[in-house]
């Protein structure tokens, strides 16, 4: 019999919702450093599943693990699976592009590039092949739309995106991750460089967005976990520095009623 789930938002779903990303016996290693040791985690789809942890304890390592970005670091390599809708992605022979199109990124810091706003929205359709104009407006319009950014900039999509506000380059930032039309958003630390409204607006944007795609956040932000996600992942650091999973669960379930002294401990601020 398949389990009952309250998302945080005291929405009954039933049965439990698909597994889209599931890691197993997954350790990633820079040298002979490992920095993730034996993580199980099962990521399910059109949620929002934050990854907590004091600092150094592998979060982002772990997200980047996800769409194997962590391939760009030299000497880097990674033992046990991450299964996308159940294929190892880091099976021999799988497509890494395709993959990056699949699970989206955004970054700490809005890194949008020198560029007009437009460029950077149909930059990935672009590498894609897409030259169309019409289809690439249409594609700037809809990712735009979803990012809750069209409003604020159809009449100057000519315009350099360097030369929107903090909270404004994140969002097309999120616009360029979408035009890819991928299924998996991760967001790392997404609103930390950002003002209170500007993070409300990221905070909202979040919520809008898992009715289409499966969303994974690494935040520092008690608050912003508890307010956002779904399902929350805590991590720590173990004897030998590597980054383990302490206790994952319901979001509601993590922050009122901790199974592990150590999450305890950590949601209410008496270490971290």
């Amino acid at each position: 019999m398949e389990p009952k789930i309250a998302t945080s938002k005291g929405v009954m779903v039933e049965p439990a919702p698909p597994v889209k990303i599931s890691a197993k016996s997954l350790s990633v290693y820079y040298g002979k450093f490992r920095a993730l040791g034996e993580i199980n985690l099962d990521i399910y789809s059109n949620v929002i599943t934050a990854i907590i942890g004091p600092s150094g304890c592998g979060k982002s390592t772990l997200l980047r693990s996800f769409n194997r970005m962590n391939d760009l670091v030299p000497r880097s390599h990674v033992e046990g699976e991450i299964n996308l809708d159940g294929e190892n992605i880091y099976a021999a022979g799988v497509d890494v592009v395709d993959i990056r199109r699949r699970i989206g990124m955004v970054f700490q810091r809005p890194n949008p590039f020198p560029m007009s706003i437009f460029d950077n929205v149909v930059y990935g359709p672009r590498l894609y092949g897409i030259r169309n104009r019409r289809f690439l407006e249409e594609i700037v319009e809809k990712s735009l739309s979803q990012a809750a950014l069209w409003d604020e900039v159809k009449d100057k999509l000519g315009h350099s995106g360097m030369a929107l506000s903090g909270g404004q380059q994140q969002r097309l930032c999120i616009a360029r991750a979408l035009a890819v039309e991928p299924e998996v958003i991760l967001m790392d630390e997404p609103a930390s460089a950002l003002d209170p409204v500007s993070t409300l607006k990221i905070e909202d944007l979040m919520q809008s967005l898992k009715n289409s795609y499966t969303i994974v956040i690494v935040t520092h932000n008690m608050q912003q976990a508890a307010r956002v996600s779904d399902f929350t992942a805590f991590m720590m650091i173990d004897a030998n520095r590597a980054g383990i999973m302490v206790e994952y669960g319901l979001t509601p379930q993590i922050f009122t009623n901790p199974r592990n002294k150590q999450t305890e401990d950590y949601v209410t601020g008496r270490f971290g």
